[in-house]
């Protein structure tokens, strides 16, 4: 089962101890700045979660696989997601049903590294 924003809210409501809608009306304000700053084109970097950035593809030349026929498929751009070693590491030691060991993840990691384009 899928997170929704309304989890999101019910746990901000549960753990920190905001009325539901002051948790609501704070996750809505970090989703809209989320969105505000990706629509600018600019790239999130979340310190032991991920960067999000957007991408910009010029248009290219395509072929309809059925008729085989070269069709223009236009500019655009995209978002990407990446995660930090830290979230790569906690994923994997849930998918394995093993604590988290602290060892595992790099200590004082940053996410320089995931700058880089591949």
């Amino acid at each position: 089962m899928a997170m929704t924003k309304a989890d999101i809210v019910e746990a901000l409501y549960e753990k920190v101890g905001f009325s539901k809608k002051e948790a609501a009306d704070l996750v809505e304000l970090v989703f809209d700045t989320i969105k505000g700053t990706l629509a600018q084109g600019q790239k999130i970097k979340i310190s032991g979660f991920g960067n999000f950035v957007v991408r910009e593809k010029r248009s290219r030349v395509g072929r309809n696989p059925q008729t085989g026929q070269s069709i223009e498929i236009s500019a655009r751009r995209v978002l990407t997601f990446r995660p930090s070693q830290v979230l790569r590491a906690e994923v994997n030691a849930a998918l394995e049903g093993k604590p988290i060991d602290p060892k595992t993840v790099i200590a004082g990691g940053s996410d320089e590294d995931e700058d880089s384009e591949d």
